[in-house]
């Protein structure tokens, strides 16, 4: 009994350690939705645990808050929108694109199909709802340019996350920042359907929609890679096995096993980056002079200044 007791506590010291995983935080922009389909899948089917990897997934109270609590050091990494980076960059915020999620643009304008406004020139002396400021308006304020408009000429008004039901309820004739894979699936199912105005038919230069920020200062982070190694093999995961990753999607949260969330996976799902990492200079340098023409940054900065491809 005492050889075999020798014999199992050897082998205990001689077995290699088990490695502890590496906790990270990510704060969402919004609550849980389908745009956050490869991390709530990267956890749930293990992708983020064969990366040693413990990933707080964060919703926020505002939508706002995200990156800023980036910069401040109190969040690991947020999910925010590049035309957003380019101006916090420009007011000195600390942060840089590390990833991409939706590598095309989801925002619109977003209206009752049989309401009044039949045309973006319609929204003069209208009340416009958004949820995130600092880039929803710049685009608006493109938009508006096209029929001789300017931002003056309509009303903002802070929805917070309510974009369609402040349409409903009356509060606002429309909305900026509405996203054509969502708010216009809640808008049809409430049988109030919607009528969107896409940004890149008015002059907006294509983006990236969603991307993953980081604080300058700890883009040699060995966690951030590997966060991005596990989102590239959810995305794959998603692709090839898309039955099977929506169950790890709802697994948490039978909620979102409804019919808005079905019909926004659906509408999602084809645009997620495949290669999370990959970054297209040409396009954020472009994205960038457009910004410093409408105004919204003193200008173009070079790309390495707010967005970085790491190894």
């Amino acid at each position: 009994m005492f050889r075999v007791l020798t014999l199992f506590l050897a082998t205990l010291l001689l077995a290699p350690a088990a490695k502890a995983h590496d906790r990270l935080s990510v704060m969402l922009d919004w609550f849980v939705n389908p745009d956050h389909a490869p991390l709530v899948v990267a956890r749930n089917a293990g992708v983020f645990d064969r990366h040693e990897l413990l990933v707080d997934l964060i919703a926020p109270a505002d939508p706002n808050d995200p990156p800023k609590l980036v910069a401040a050091g109190k969040a690991d990494v947020a999910i925010s929108y590049q035309p957003q980076l380019h101006v916090q960059v420009a007011q000195g915020l600390p942060l840089r694109r590390i990833g991409t999620l939706v590598a095309t643009p989801l925002n619109s304008l977003v209206v009752l199909r049989d309401g009044p406004i039949k045309s973006v020139a319609d929204l003069k002396g209208k009340k416009i709802g958004y949820s995130v400021g600092g880039f929803e308006d710049a685009i608006l304020k493109s938009m508006l340019e096209q029929y001789g408009l300017k931002l003056a000429d309509v009303t903002l008004v802070n929805v917070n996350f309510a974009l369609s039901p402040s349409i409903f309820a009356g509060k606002v004739d429309g909305t900026i920042g509405a996203f054509r894979n969502f708010e216009l699936n809640q808008m049809d199912i409430a049988g109030k359907p919607g009528r969107a105005f896409y940004p890149e038919d008015y002059g907006v230069p294509l983006y990236d929609e969603l991307i993953l920020v980081a604080h300058q200062d700890r883009l040699q982070d060995r966690r951030l890679s590997r966060l991005l190694d596990a989102l590239e093999e959810a995305v794959a995961l998603i692709h090839n096995q898309p039955d099977k990753s929506r169950e790890y999607f709802i697994k948490d949260n039978k909620s979102l096993d409804d019919e808005l969330n079905r019909r926004a996976w659906r509408d999602t799902v084809p645009r997620f980056a495949h290669s999370p990492r990959a970054l297209d200079g040409r396009r954020y340098s472009r994205f960038a002079d457009y910004l410093a023409r409408q105004g919204l940054i003193p200008s173009a900065l070079p790309v390495e200044r707010y967005a970085v491809e790491l190894r």
